[in-house]
């Protein structure tokens, strides 16, 4: 379906888009807004990061022993993407479970709230079912089901009785996570009368007493001692199906720094109850800013020392900065070129002066000069151009 043109000349506003041809280009390939995509493509220039992360998630992959790190680094240098990069890189694994807090919030709670959200209700659900098809092969119930779907299956055309598997279902769990609430708020994710307040109690979002009752749930999930048992019951669970662990990236941890001292040091304790509860199973990777971390690692010892290892993100060197613009250039080329064209050598030697390094930075100069020569119908990126665009 075809549509008019649209313009507005007092504003010069347009749905008329640029035509990147001129550089063998389907499209400017960098963000116009500098914020990382939740799975980003272009990773490069951090390679010492790299290392020492895939070490660190090594560790818990192979040996299932807990390991964590926290990333630090100045404002724009890229913590953000090289978290959401790596966690790009493990949810294609089935062996483990991944979930993304963007900011740590007000305490430990919120944490555990946001960690659970990004894994989903549609997940946790699965999770649930899983639970319940093992429970059903280790009661040698008749053709039990070997996954989630199949449990879900049999359950809804009468092949099973949800009802002959729910009690030694929240036994078993109860067993395995030493928390028979959470154990039974699993088991409600599969009903539909109570799957929305099942979901609403494991986010910490919390419920009503009546809700409650109807579940025979006796707890709130309400601070961030409960947090911390509901994770490593989450975790426990998790284990207890085969998974390898879990793994949770903390964005902008530095935001603790806003809390008062009291919140602080709560927070911090709380998430070393967590890593001191669970020396199996779980990697915690933090992003934080450098100046933040070192008041961490001056005040609260015994937080610091249990994270053991920190790995600072540097600004990008003049290599660094030639491979992520030709990184970038290469998911839009409409051949098989690998340079640097249409920036040149000059316009790379600006961009790198003028942005000190700092990756946001960069690509942001990189998206508004590609477009500015576009529009002026240059044939190339250079220090003109750059300069011009950086100077308004």
């Amino acid at each position: 379906m075809s549509q008019d043109i649209f313009t507005d000349d007092s504003f010069g506003i347009t749905d008329q888009q640029r035509d990147y041809d001129e550089f063998g280009l389907e499209m400017n390939p960098f963000p116009y807004s500098p914020v990382p995509d939740d799975d980003p493509t272009v990773y490069c220039g951090q390679e010492h990061a790299a290392t020492q992360i895939g070490e660190t998630v090594s560790s818990l992959l192979s040996t299932g022993k807990s390991k964590h790190l926290v990333l630090t680094g100045k404002y724009g240098n890229g913590k953000s993407h090289t978290l959401k990069y790596t966690r790009s890189l493990l949810r294609d694994r089935d062996d483990v479970v991944v979930g993304y807090v963007a900011r740590p919030g007000d305490g430990f709670l919120d944490m555990y709230h946001e960690f659970v959200y990004d894994i989903g209700f549609d997940r946790l659900q699965s999770f649930a079912y899983e639970f319940l098809a093992q429970t059903a092969r280790e009661a040698d119930i008749e053709a039990s089901p070997r996954t989630a779907s199949n449990m879900e299956s049999m359950i809804e055309s009468g092949n099973l009785l949800l009802s002959d598997l729910v009690q030694p279902a929240i036994q078993r769990l109860s067993d395995v996570t030493q928390f028979a609430d959470f154990a039974r708020a699993i088991v409600h994710l599969v009903y539909q009368d109570t799957n929305l307040y099942a979901w609403q109690w494991l986010t910490a979002e919390g419920i009503r007493y009546e809700q409650r009752k109807e579940m025979e749930i006796h707890s709130a999930l309400d601070d961030d001692t409960m947090g911390v048992r509901a994770f490593t019951a989450l975790k426990r669970m998790l284990l207890e199906l085969g998974y390898t662990g879990v793994f949770a990236f903390i964005d902008e941890f530095e935001s603790i720094a806003r809390l008062s001292p009291k919140d602080e040091q709560a927070t911090l304790n709380s998430i070393r109850h967590l890593m001191d509860q669970n020396s199996h199973g779980i990697c915690l990777l933090f992003a934080c800013a450098p100046e933040v971390w070192q008041d961490v690692m001056s005040e609260y010892h015994a937080f610091s020392e249990r994270i053991g290892q920190e790995v600072a993100l540097r600004p990008l060197s003049e290599n660094d900065l030639e491979d992520l613009i030709r990184s970038y250039l290469e998911t839009a080329r409409k051949s098989g070129k690998a340079d640097i064209s249409p920036f040149t050598e000059d316009g790379l030697q600006a961009i790198l002066q003028r942005s000190q390094g700092n990756t946001r930075q960069v690509l942001s100069v990189c998206s508004r000069a590609l477009d500015r020569a576009v529009d002026r119908d240059y044939s190339r990126v250079d220090e003109d151009i750059v300069i011009d665009v950086l100077d308004g």
